[in-house]
């Protein structure tokens, strides 16, 4: 049997209304002023390079078979000694990640052997057209800076691609010259 409705009750739901006619509004500007995200905020992946521009994505495809939204599509090819896109014998060719399916999980990042693929905290991915939101390996990668060389382009002289992924090789080539195997 429903309880008759009670005065009290009544008078203590405006008093919180009352209460927040005399407090000054929150007003958040977005557009112009985007807020903080949090530190471990997963946004907008990202396909990172070496301090000399080859790219670290070696197409091994394990980030898209960590997906559990089948989100992302890697074709991996082989380097050649007159192009080369990453150290090693392979580099992602197709990279693509649909941000309809995307979860934002984060396992892809740590299915990524070479560390290659990150999140950033971009989190302006809305648009109105869905062919868009498919982001291809033009609009994942990182950018060159300034002092790294756009690839295709060999390895550092005297390198070997264990060198890159120890962080060896910097943007004036092998940081720490290895001492001859004898």
């Amino acid at each position: 049997m429903p309880s008759k409705p009670n005065f009290i009750d009544a008078v203590a739901g405006f008093g919180v209304t009352f209460k927040a006619m005399f407090q000054k509004p929150i007003t958040e500007e977005y557009p112009e002023k985007p807020g903080p995200t949090a530190t471990h905020y997963h946004g907008r992946h990202q396909l990172n390079r070496y301090e000399d521009g080859l790219e670290k994505c070696i197409g091994c495809e394990l980030c898209a078979w960590a997906c559990p939204a089948d989100a992302i599509f890697v074709e991996g090819a082989d380097n050649t000694e007159a192009e080369r896109f990453s150290p090693g014998e392979r580099y992602g060719r197709v990279y693509q990640i649909n941000y309809l399916r995307c979860i934002g999980c984060g396992l892809c990042i740590e299915a990524c052997p070479t560390r290659a693929l990150t999140m950033t905290n971009d989190y302006e991915m809305a648009d109105d057209n869905r062919s868009d939101l498919i982001y291809g390996k033009d609009k994942l990668l990182a950018p060159l800076q300034p002092d790294m060389t756009p690839p295709p382009h060999g390895m550092a002289e005297g390198s070997t691609d264990e060198d890159y992924y120890r962080g060896n090789v910097t943007a004036d080539g092998l940081a720490t010259p290895r001492e001859p195997v004898l």
